[in-house]
């Protein structure tokens, strides 16, 4: 299969190169930008860009400009980081229509997990019509899910919410994303219906419900130990 495409945008040589030297270890192209103004530039050049890593501030334009500057032509999946953690931030970004916000310092091999992630998500990655971990098996194209080999029916939404936590294995979600991507942006109610959609979950998959762990003050993380 042709190497996706990752372009990569931040003012710092150092993180530049240490983003790309893990991006292309797990068999991505990477290309980069050292300010807002040449990231446009290159974005309007390239037409195949799979995924965006944008920093947030940077000379020139910041990473809020060039995002909404994209987003006017493309929907591209853009992940953006920033050395800031403001609730506000993070908020902005999802109103702007950014797929993921991770804070710096971050893990690059957890970078790594949520570019995969997406791509999974944004079906760039093929052969995600069949997820499996921890001895659940989900069809997406069946809409089917199986806990070692016996038959579980899911409502609509406990299936998405199970697959997202399986595309999103090993990685901490807060009820906020969840919502975002499960419920998607146009849902207003309240993160906590997140909680009674996981308790039903949990009761439905018996002994593997405990494989969705609780993280306190944030969220639910799907780990396979």
């Amino acid at each position: 299969m042709e190497r996706l495409k990752i372009f990569v945008v931040d003012d710092e040589a150092r993180m530049r190169k240490l983003v790309k030297d893990f991006l292309v270890k797990s068999n991505y192209d990477v290309i980069e930008a050292g300010d807002g103004s040449q990231a446009l530039d290159i974005f309007y050049e390239q037409k195949d860009i799979a995924l965006i890593i944008l920093d947030v501030m940077m000379p020139k334009l910041d990473g809020w400009e060039v995002c909404k500057e994209i987003r006017q032509y493309s929907k591209v999946p853009i992940i953006m980081l920033t050395a800031k953690s403001d609730e506000r931030d993070e908020l902005l970004g999802f109103q702007l229509g950014v797929d993921e916000y991770i804070s710096k310092p971050f893990s690059p091999k957890i970078l790594v997990a949520r570019v995969e992630a997406i791509l999974r998500r944004t079906n760039q990655l093929g052969s995600d019509e069949t997820l499996a971990a921890g001895g659940i098996v989900i069809d997406k194209t069946a809409h089917s899910v199986t806990i070692d080999g016996k038959s579980v029916d899911l409502s609509y939404k406990e299936f998405e919410l199970l697959a997202y936590f399986l595309e999103n294995k090993g990685i901490a979600l807060s009820r906020e994303k969840i919502l975002n991507n499960v419920w998607n942006y146009d849902y207003f109610g309240d993160a906590r219906t997140i909680d009674t959609h996981v308790k039903k979950l949990r009761s439905k998959m018996e002994g593997k419900g405990e494989l969705i762990k609780t993280i306190w003050g944030m969220g639910y993380k799907f780990d396979v130990e």
